[in-house]
């Protein structure tokens, strides 16, 4: 009887419109205060209680990071190292938006935030070469949504918090599906690239690779800050994501300087000698190589050897000072007799730029473009807050009410297995992704079915996989889908014109949607492999 009452108050609540936060707690409410044996002190307690979750401290974290590289220059480069990769293949510009999408996904961990940053310059572009606006808005549409498979994910942690699961073997877990979703819809695209003879780009060789790869180095080394750190030991997840977020912050304002004060003061000018900047860059470069050596050693330090680990310092300023000298022999010209001209010719570069740092240190945090990006970050993260501590009241009422019991002995009464289970699970997330946003719908589902899978032998990491793909699926079926209405918002078209565009690739979703459920080992052997199973007690 109390389940009736509680899914038809929240099912009833969201039909009329009420937000999906107050229908979860004034429905949860209500059974407790009418029908339960359960105190209505239990409410503030379970507030209480959801507020301090550890966990759920990563999610603003998150937000602000993922706010900070969607506002700055990482989108662009990203874009244009995936061209330079493989935008030589037939339809390689859509292929090189997808990679694009991936490497963004590992830098934000939102769905909206990657279909923005990258759709924005990759669809202009791809329709500057002959792709049609459908195709293109098509392509982002779909391919953003790996923005909450690929780690580190705002809905991974979000499934973690509401089931107690890791939140590390959850970001593993989403690694090996994320690259084959990813090449699954690039594959599509080149098939139908070869049917509909679409426009490739001219290779220009490993080169322009290499250029690419060094403008986008700051922002794609983030990802491996996130996950280097956390499986280096060096910090939790949650602390990942404070680092995470302090570093985009300063990428953005001091090393891009895209936004901020200092956006309209390069790193070099006009007037600034051809010496002087091979000499600045030998320094940048062999300080970068310090940075990331240390970094590396640091997460790799419980594999290495007690004498390896000693001797870093001085074999990482050995193998930085090597580089110094060897930029500025190979570009500066002059033998080794010029290298030492040529790196202080570069000093006044650096001193110059170190002075402007410093004098911009506070107003960079206090400019407008900052503040802007600080407050959208807050709107966003006080919004799913909202819906997370009342969807966790919402899993306790269930809990107390022994309702997942219940319908775990209904289900196993009608011969349910594993099997037939997770198609059931994949029709409800289907049927209420279209509806419902993903965080929201994914913390009114995971008490009900997690209990479930358990008692039927089904992995908790894998189990949280397959939700995490039905709800990319959701984000691009109407009437809710998210990511629908992000890409009418930058294309101008209207939603039905998205819908018809992003249909023929949601096919491929599908067909990934049933690799994953039924091919675990996509989820479980990267986890498995570096951090053993998930220890769940029924």
């Amino acid at each position: 009887m109390e389940t009736a009452i509680l899914f038809s108050l929240v099912i009833g609540l969201l039909f009329l419109g009420v937000p999906v936060a107050i229908s979860l707690g004034l429905a949860s409410l209500l059974v407790i205060a009418l029908l339960s044996t359960d105190s209505v002190s239990s409410v503030a307690l379970q507030l209480f209680t959801a507020s301090q979750n550890y966990t759920l401290l990563a999610i603003p974290f998150f937000i602000l990071a993922s706010a900070f590289m969607s506002t700055g220059g990482v989108a662009k480069r990203i874009i244009a190292f995936a061209i330079a990769s493989i935008g030589h293949f037939r339809g390689g510009l859509a292929m090189a938006s997808v990679l694009a999408c991936m490497m963004f996904a590992a830098l934000s961990g939102s769905s909206p935030a990657t279909v923005v940053a990258i759709g924005t310059i990759a669809i202009a572009g791809m329709r500057q070469v002959g792709y049609s606006k459908e195709f293109a808005a098509g392509i982002i549409a779909n391919a953003g949504t790996l923005g909450i498979l690929i780690p580190p994910s705002i809905v991974m942690v979000v499934y973690a918090a509401a089931t107690n699961v890791s939140v590390g073997r959850m970001f593993l877990a989403g690694v090996i599906p994320g690259a084959v979703a990813g090449l699954m819809l690039m594959i599509a695209i080149y098939i139908v690239a070869r049917w509909k003879n679409l426009p490739s780009e001219e290779w220009k060789g490993f080169g322009k690779v290499l250029d690419g790869g060094k403008q986008a180095a700051f922002g794609l080394l983030l990802i491996v800050i996130i996950l280097g750190g956390i499986y280096g030991g060096a910090f939790t997840p949650t602390e990942a994501a404070a680092v995470a977020a302090v570093y985009s912050c300063f990428v953005a304002l001091f090393v891009y300087r895209d936004m901020g004060p200092m956006k309209e003061h390069p790193w070099t000018l006009a007037s600034d000698l051809t010496r002087a900047i091979v000499g600045f860059k030998a320094i940048a470069y062999a300080l970068s190589f310090l940075f990331v050596w240390f970094m590396f050693s640091f997460f790799a330090e419980a594999s290495l050897s007690a004498g390896f680990v000693e001797n870093r310092a001085l074999i990482g300023w050995i193998l930085a000072g090597l580089i110094l000298v060897s930029y500025a022999m190979w570009r500066g010209g002059g033998g080794i007799g010029a290298v030492g001209g040529t790196i202080a010719s570069g000093l006044p570069i650096w001193g110059r730029n170190l002075k402007l740092m410093a004098r911009h240190s506070l107003g960079a945090f206090a400019h407008d473009e900052t503040r802007k990006v600080m407050v959208d970050a807050s709107k966003t993260t006080v919004m799913l807050m909202f819906i997370i501590v009342n969807a966790l009241l919402f899993a306790h009422v269930l809990t107390s009410e022994r309702i997942p019991d219940a319908i775990t002995t209904v289900m196993l009464d009608y011969g349910f297995n594993w099997f037939t289970f997770l198609i059931a699970v994949n029709i409800l997330l289907l049927i209420g992704g279209q509806f419902m946003e993903p965080s929201g719908l994914l913390l009114i589902v995971a008490p009900v079915v997690f209990p479930i899978a358990m008692e039927l032998g089904v992995d908790p990491i894998h189990l949280g996989i397959i939700m995490v793909v039905n709800m990319e699926i959701g984000m691009i079926t109407p009437p809710i889908g998210l990511n629908l209405f992000v890409t009418s918002g930058i294309t101008g078209m209207s939603l039905v014109a998205v819908v018809k565009a992003a249909l023929p690739f949601v096919g491929v979703l599908f067909l990934f949607l049933i690799l994953v459920t039924y091919m675990p080992i996509l989820s479980t052997w990267l986890p498995y492999a570096l951090m053993g199973p998930e220890i769940t007690a029924r």
